[in-house]
């Protein structure tokens, strides 16, 4: 029994360590995550949709950008959307995160890169194409490192940067 609980301990410890050696330290405040290892793969547990999820530098983003916008920006949870499909010109695509509005519309549509990918023009042009179908009033594009909030400005067809993402129910 005892050798068994050292061996559980040693093996906590490996998965530990070994994360420390995959995940980037990102531009966010340090949260807490729930972590296992199954067939040599290390998964996250996504709050949201409530199952482990392989654990993928984008991912490592995404996790960190629920627990801002839960955490920090103290949006619901029940009001949270992940990874969902959506057509987009006879294509099925797949956004990252869409917070909804308490009326069902949406207001946020967020999308996550991994660390290494630069954010430029074709990452806003890639939400922006998304948003012609959603309609969302704030758009958020993040890598982890680099973070950047914008209002839709559907009159003049363009997007107004924000110095950051309102709390829910302020604008």
């Amino acid at each position: 029994m005892l050798e068994e609980a050292i061996n559980y301990i040693k093996t906590k410890n490996y998965i530990r360590m070994s994360l420390l050696c995959k995940v980037q330290n990102l531009n966010f405040p340090k949260y807490n995550f729930r972590f296992k290892s199954n067939e040599n793969k290390t998964l996250i547990f996504d709050i949201i949709r409530k199952k482990f999820i392989v654990l993928t530098p984008e991912e490592w983003v995404r996790q960190h950008v629920l627990q801002f916008l839960i955490s920090e920006k103290n949006y619901p949870i029940s009001h949270i959307n992940v990874e969902k499909q959506l057509k987009l010109n006879d294509t099925i695509k797949r956004y990252d995160i869409v917070v909804f509005n308490p009326n069902g519309s949406i207001q946020i549509i967020v999308e996550c890169k991994a660390p290494k990918i630069k954010i430029n023009q074709q990452t806003f042009d890639q939400i922006a194409r998304y948003n012609f179908v959603l309609d969302a009033e704030l758009l958020m594009v993040t890598n982890g490192l680099d973070h950047y909030f914008c209002k839709m400005d559907f009159e003049n067809e363009k997007y107004i940067f924000l110095k950051e993402l309102p709390l829910y129910n302020q604008e």
